[in-house]
């Protein structure tokens, strides 16, 4: 029923979605990781004050029928008070090709910011990359677009501002997802990073060459068997240090889930644990003999 003011709608229940994408998090922040995180507050800084938390309350509802994310556009469908769902359209400018080389030069230039991303990880000073190519990771107000099929005369109104919560767990997922919504997809940006990694390892590859020394032993092995299993002097010179990743789990990252399940159970989803205990042992081990103090 409408009441005092054109435009103003008093509150009703949405229709249930018997399907609908229900946001993870039940109570307090939506967004675990930092960079979703980062997304939230830049929705919160939109003043929109009382339609924030009945969009956050239809994230949690399961409102958000869909949601399609494209370079530069994201499509979504949300269950209202209507029979029909709102279409709802938010669009993103993207960054120039000019500035997007200049960024993944200076993520590139960086082995850690590769690796973490390789491995689906943010770096946190992954925004200076962007700043020194002038442009944004994180679009601002001007930067976004927004449309809903709603009758509410807001924009944004709870419709989106439900659409973009359940965006932030999906960033929690795949932070490549913000990438996209700028211009650029995940296997675009992995290619030019390995590109860019490659080219710099085959400098320090032929560097390497030229340092090598010059005296190895190639003979055949087995003119070498009788001496193969002997401790040589040059083993006194190796002082093994482990220490745990700067990428936790980076390779099972990169793999996703495994082509086969024990017991119901993704052995991807197994292993993370076995590593962990595996190289514990390890730098256990190196602590006791001496190799490197482990606390």
């Amino acid at each position: 029923m409408m009441s005092g003011y054109w435009g103003y709608y008093e509150p009703r229940r949405p229709k249930e979605v018997e399907d609908g994408i229900k946001a993870k998090s039940r109570r307090g922040a939506i967004g675990e990781k930092w960079w979703s995180k980062r997304w939230v507050a830049l929705l919160e800084s939109f003043n929109m004050g009382a339609r924030l938390g009945r969009g956050r309350s239809y994230a949690r509802k399961g409102q958000v029928i869909s949601i399609e994310v494209q370079k530069g556009l994201v499509r979504s469908k949300v269950q209202g008070v209507r029979s029909k769902p709102y279409d709802i359209e938010i669009r993103f400018a993207l960054i120039a090709d000019d500035d997007w080389e200049k960024a993944i030069e200076a993520m590139g230039s960086k082995a850690i910011f590769a690796a973490k991303l390789l491995s689906g990880e943010m770096p946190k000073d992954i925004e200076d990359a962007f700043s020194d190519a002038g442009c944004s990771l994180f679009p601002g107000k001007k930067d976004i677009k927004t449309d809903c099929s709603c009758p509410d005369w807001s924009n944004p109104c709870k419709h989106i501002a439900a659409v973009y919560y359940i965006m932030a767990e999906k960033f929690d997922d795949d932070p490549f997802l913000i990438f996209k919504l700028l211009g650029r997809t995940k296997e675009e940006i992995i290619e030019a990073l390995r590109e860019r990694r490659a080219s710099t390892l085959s400098a320090e590859e032929v560097e390497a060459a030229d340092d090598a020394p010059p005296d190895l032993d190639e003979s055949p092995l087995e003119e070498r068997l009788d001496h193969f299993w002997e401790f040589g002097d040059e083993l006194q010179l190796v002082a093994p240090r482990p220490r745990p990743p700067e990428v936790s789990c980076a390779v099972l990252k990169r793999l996703g889930d495994a082509p086969f399940s024990i017991d119901g159970s993704n052995l991807a989803s197994n292993l993370p644990r076995a590593y962990e205990v595996a190289g514990q042992a390890a730098r256990k081990m190196a602590a006791k003999n001496g190799a490197l103090d482990f606390a």
